[in-house]
C-alpha cells in the first residue's frame, strides 16, 4: 500500500464513509512525510548511527537505541 494510499484510509477512518481528501492535499500531506523521512535518514547519517557495510547495505553501527528512540531523540533535537 503507497503512503497516499495510508493517508486517505486513515482519514476516512476519522470521518465519515463519503469523507475523502482530495489528491493534492494528500500529495502534500505525502510530501510532507518524504522530507521528514529524509531528514531523520539525514540526521542519523550525520551523527554517524548508521554505516554502510562491505554489501552497501545500511547497517547500525551502534546498537543503543531502537529505532524508535533515535526517532524520539530526532524529533527533540528537531524541535518536532
Amino acid at each position: 500500500m503507497k503512503l497516499i494510499d495510508k493517508i486517505q484510509k486513515a482519514h476516512s477512518n476519522k470521518l465519515s464513509d463519503y469523507s475523502r481528501l482530495y489528491t493534492p492535499t494528500a500529495e502534500i500531506i505525502e510530501k510532507i512525510a518524504d522530507d521528514y523521512a529524509i531528514g531523520f535518514a539525514e540526521w542519523t547519517w550525520n551523527k554517524e548511527l548508521i554505516t554502510i557495510n562491505d554489501c552497501g547495505y545500511f547497517e547500525y553501527k551502534f546498537n543503543l537505541y531502537t529505532t524508535k528512540e533515535l526517532l524520539e531523540i530526532f524529533k527533540k533535537e528537531k524541535g518536532l
